[in-house]
């Protein structure tokens, strides 16, 4: 199934897309986690950017 996304994303309209993915740290625990989303490619300094 993933394989039918990404090649999805490569073609066409899709490629204004990018998966972008975040490490932020739990204030409470102190752990890392990602985040991760699809997002359009003019949006991406705004996505790392934000806190």
């Amino acid at each position: 199934m993933a394989k039918k996304v990404v090649a999805t994303l490569k073609s066409g309209v899709g490629k204004n897309y990018a998966r972008v993915i975040k490490m932020v740290k739990s204030p409470k625990s102190g752990a890392y986690a990602f985040k991760e989303e699809i997002i359009h490619a003019d949006h991406i300094k705004d996505f790392f950017a934000k806190k």
